[in-house]
């Protein structure tokens, strides 16, 4: 689905601007956003009506979940049905950082976010804008690629409106992003398993995890 008009691209930095983008999250809308690696997708993760939103526009494919940005474990708490130990041990050496943790989902995500898995992934964010974002809706935010699938993922504020035009409520501008995806790991209770290898290695999650720092 496109609007006729496209929506505005505003200055990340601007105060106003970026409140407005707050403002936009906290009312289900959806907004476009910096992250480390590429423009994200972002809408309030505890919603889902906002979720359903985010689908519709983006066209997300039904099997693929839906990374989430928290500000912290606390956060991630309120999807993640449980925080185990080897978790926690992670995310305090690697975040905020290119880490997604997979966990088990809370009763009561939306079915969207997990795309039927049963877990979810979280991560805290080291770009400034993304933080922000999580920080000023004070909840966790969605961040899948800026890019319909199958096309390439939106480095820019304009290469992202170009995709989704007025069908979004605004277009965060914070400059080129151009950075690698995160590891992503699953972590339980009996491990962990690297699912996406990325700037974090395998060999650096096991020395964490066993505390050889």
């Amino acid at each position: 689905m496109r609007l006729a008009l496209p929506a505005p691209m505003l200055p990340a930095t601007d105060p106003v601007a970026f409140d407005a983008a707050v403002r936009a999250l906290a009312g289900g809308a959806v907004v476009a956003f910096p992250t480390e690696s590429v423009y994200g997708l972002g809408v309030d993760a505890r919603s889902p009506a906002a979720i359903e939103r985010l689908v519709a526009v983006r066209g997300r494919e039904a099997t693929k979940p839906i990374l989430v940005l928290v500000r912290d474990l606390a956060m991630a708490a309120t999807v993640a049905a449980s925080v185990p130990p080897a978790a926690r041990r992670l995310a305090a050496r690697f975040w905020p950082g290119a880490l997604t943790l997979v966990l088990p989902a809370r009763a009561g995500v939306p079915a969207a976010i997990t795309a039927g898995t049963g877990t979810v992934g979280v991560r805290q964010s080291t770009h400034p804008i993304a933080a922000a974002l999580v920080d000023g809706l004070g909840g966790p935010v969605t961040a899948p690629s800026a890019n319909p699938p199958g096309a390439a993922p939106a480095h820019t504020a304009a290469e992202a409106r170009a995709y989704f035009g007025g069908a979004i409520a605004c277009y965060l501008d914070g400059g080129r992003c151009d950075g690698p995806p995160s590891t992503v790991a699953v972590v339980g209770d009996h491990g962990m398993r690297v699912l996406r290898a990325g700037p974090v290695s395998e060999a650096a999650l096991r020395a964490a995890m066993e505390g050889d720092d």
